[in-house]
């Protein structure tokens, strides 16, 4: 028995969210889409949103630090920004790379 391909673009994920869940692919993709939404809104939270058994997706600060032109050698000085920042669930990385035993 072939094993399907993993889906990878947009369009292969909603077809199949909505083959799994039996629903239509419009339906699927309201709900890729509301997905989405809770997840970027979750995050713009100090403490980010937890997505059960894939990650927590949150928002972190980095400082201001000092860095180096590569081209010229000169110090600079790098602006602090906001990132968004994932961090795998066990369950995730298990599934992904299985613990040695």
């Amino acid at each position: 028995m072939a094993k399907k391909p993993t889906p990878r673009t947009k369009s292969e994920i909603i077809a199949a969210l909505a083959e799994a869940g039996g629903i239509e692919k419009k339906q699927a993709a309201a709900v890729y889409a509301a997905l989405l939404e809770i997840a970027y809104e979750g995050a713009k939270k100090p403490e980010g949103i937890m997505l059960p058994g894939l990650g927590k997706l949150i928002k972190q600060k980095r400082p201001r630090r000092k860095g180096r032109n590569p081209a010229t050698g000169e110090t600079i000085t790098i602006p602090a920004k906001t990132v968004a920042k994932f961090r795998l669930a066990k369950a995730c990385k298990d599934a992904i790379v299985p613990p040695k035993k």
